[in-house]
């Protein structure tokens, strides 16, 4: 019985590992992994470079629990980003549902910013296409 592919002969490879000695290991104190979905399901392509930015530091800083506890003034530093991008960015990963903010104390403007599991889905066809749009007209400039 044919496969799904017609005739054609699958190939497989061996996968050569180029340097063995530093293999990328998961360590249960850190957090840094990237999901693979913010590509496949069209997350990277809602966010603006800076956001992007922004979502890898929280990744590689957090802890086991994708939380972590750095102030914006530090984030924006981190990434010699201005304090206006920062709270952009931050607020767009809230609005795309990517990270989850409470505050240190009811009136601290700084607080634990989680990097939270991605949602079911990509993002809505809206906030893509604006995000899009947004980064074809900064092309522009």
């Amino acid at each position: 019985m044919p496969n799904q592919q017609g005739n054609r002969k699958r190939r497989s490879y061996r996968v050569v590992i180029p340097r063995p000695e530093r293999l990328r290991q998961l360590r249960s104190t850190a957090f840094g992994w990237i999901d693979a979905r913010l590509w496949r399901d069209g997350w990277l392509i809602a966010m603006q470079p800076s956001d992007i930015a922004v979502y890898l530091f929280l990744c590689l800083v957090a802890n086991h629990q994708g939380v972590s506890w750095y102030r914006r003034d530090r984030i924006g530093e981190a990434l010699n980003l201005s304090e206006a991008e920062t709270r952009r960015s931050l607020r767009r990963l809230i609005e795309l549902d990517l990270i989850a903010y409470t505050p240190f104390s009811r009136h601290d403007s700084e607080g634990f910013r989680q990097v939270l599991s991605l949602p079911s889905s990509g993002p809505t066809s809206s906030s893509s296409s604006e995000t899009v749009s947004q980064l074809w007209a900064a092309k522009d400039r």
